[in-house]
């Protein structure tokens, strides 16, 4: 009788499930804090993008 062999499987391996915990965060941003780090607020609406020479945004035109 013949031996059959099985394919692996081609889909994509799962990545880690997400391990932080809001405890976690909290006791990271104390150890933060703690060290002299400082956090800044952002306004609301405030892009961290600069306007620089080449826009970055697409423009999709019919001809």
């Amino acid at each position: 009788m013949a031996v059959m062999r099985v394919k692996a499987s081609q889909s994509k391996a799962k990545p880690a499930p997400a391990v932080e915990t809001s405890e976690s965060i909290d006791a990271q941003v104390a150890a933060f804090l703690k060290s002299g780090g400082k956090i800044q607020e952002i306004a609301k609406g405030v892009s961290g993008q600069t306007n620089g020479p080449a826009s970055r945004h697409i423009t999709i035109a019919k001809k």
